[in-house]
């Protein structure tokens, strides 16, 4: 546990250090709020909660998995991680330290987010619950890819892409059937999916977001084991 500590101390430092980290875990939920009181309430016909949601999934797919890769390559390239790992760093511990920061960001931004929408009780809990698992699945994927990638700039060749599309899948499949078919194996289009709808069914969903979390979280510990010391 105490390297668990040391590792999510130096992370959240860090995290408050860089304001261009900060930055995008702030920006979804503000554009968000500034659509909701601009746009959506204004307007009778467009639900208080729709750009919430919409923004939210966006959040999931692109803050956390581009913060996560960017954070784990800096610490290849730093050759940080190399020395943790002699040190006999495990895999989950590591994940655990850097993780937990983001999935704790990423639980700040929900509730902000849930209170946008408007969301009270149970309807609340579920959107922050789906919302931060969402964040868990992107945090993994980013972990893997910062960890096989050489630096931070690598990262973030793979890692936008990746997450742009991850992110902004679930609004096109608002258009096409048959993106909405393609993509409904990844998480974000079932994290956009429950947060939209409160009345569709969880338990399918949440299920493909969990298998999501375990696929990613092996590759994770594979990348870890393979690339970490090089």
């Amino acid at each position: 546990m105490r390297s668990v500590k040391a590792i999510f101390s130096k992370q959240l430092r860090d995290m408050f250090k860089n304001r261009t980290v900060l930055i995008q875990f702030v920006v979804f939920p503000l554009v968000a709020f500034a659509f909701t009181e601009i746009v959506a309430k204004p307007n009778g016909s467009i639900p208080d909660s729709m750009f919430v949601t919409m923004f939210a999934s966006i959040y999931a797919g692109v803050t956390v998995l581009t913060t996560t890769a960017g954070t784990i390559a800096e610490d290849r390239e730093r050759k940080s991680l190399r020395f943790l790992i002699m040190a006999g760093m495990k895999p989950y511990q590591y994940m655990l330290g850097v993780g937990g920061v983001m999935i704790a960001a990423s639980l700040l931004v929900a509730v902000v987010f849930g209170a946008t929408g408007g969301f009270h009780g149970v309807n609340f809990v579920r959107f922050v619950v789906v919302l931060v698992l969402g964040s868990v699945a992107s945090s993994l994927l980013g972990a893997t890819l910062g960890i096989v990638s050489k630096n931070q700039q690598a990262a973030a060749a793979m890692a936008m892409p990746l997450g742009m599309i991850l992110g902004f899948t679930p609004l096109l499949a608002m258009f096409s059937q048959t993106v909405k078919k393609l993509f409904c194996i990844f998480y974000t289009m079932q994290v956009d999916m429950l947060v939209s709808d409160f009345s569709a069914d969880f338990t399918t969903p949440a299920t493909v977001i969990i298998v999501n979390i375990a696929v990613f979280a092996a590759l994770f510990a594979f990348a870890y084991n393979k690339k970490g010391l090089s």
